[in-house]
């Protein structure tokens, strides 16, 4: 709006050293995803909220994703005792069906349940298996007594990291409390969550 010519040649130099600086990041960010070193770290305080899995993943599910490898070791039927239950890997396979991604086929490796839980959980997820399928996506299911690691992978390059798996958020605080149904109102336990890029993906 100002008739300033000096000011507007400034204003115009400025505008253009900030998006030269842009594109710069832009094409360093680039760099580092294709030499496969790029990090990110994003740290989930104490009771904090507005991180569900839809905040979390939206921006790393891109059109292209079909493939996706889930690995962790609690993914469980629903007991406190669980770390993760199989209603979180419920929910995180909601969101891949809603898309803007198409997936076709899930891999999820994780450990059976141990005592009597197991044929529940086996149970289970057979059941989010079948569900799956009616949307065209194929679950496949593999058990490892000896997997640590929880880590979510896609076959666009990006890998994120989560030190406590999907099963990051708390208890809510009664069936009609806020935060039941919404999970970014839902207060979270402590956790780091690790985003890496990778131009290959391993197969389990």
């Amino acid at each position: 709006a100002t008739k300033d010519e000096a000011k507007k040649h400034r204003y115009r130099q400025k505008i253009s050293e900030y998006m030269t600086r842009a594109e710069d990041i832009k094409k360093h960010i680039e760099k580092e995803k294709q030499d496969g070193k790029y990090h990110k770290q994003i740290r989930i305080e104490e009771n904090a909220t507005g991180f569900g899995y839809e905040k979390l993943f939206q921006e790393y599910l891109s059109e292209i994703v079909s493939e996706v490898w889930v690995e962790d070791p609690y993914i469980r039927h629903v007991h406190q005792a669980s770390r993760c239950s199989l209603y979180n890997f419920l929910r995180f396979c909601e969101l891949l069906v809603k898309g803007p991604c198409k997936v076709k086929t899930i891999h999820l490796l994780t450990s059976y349940d141990e005592g009597s839980g197991r044929s529940q959980q086996i149970s289970g997820l057979e059941e989010i298996q079948q569900s799956l399928r009616n949307y065209g996506v194929t679950l496949n299911i593999a058990f490892s007594s000896s997997i640590h690691d929880r880590e979510i992978r896609f076959n666009n390059g990006w890998m994120i990291k989560i030190g406590r798996g999907l099963d990051y958020f708390k208890k809510p605080q009664g069936r009609f409390s806020i935060g039941y149904c919404d999970f970014d109102l839902r207060p979270c336990h402590e956790t780091t969550v690790d985003v890496f890029h990778t131009k290959h993906t391993k197969k389990m």
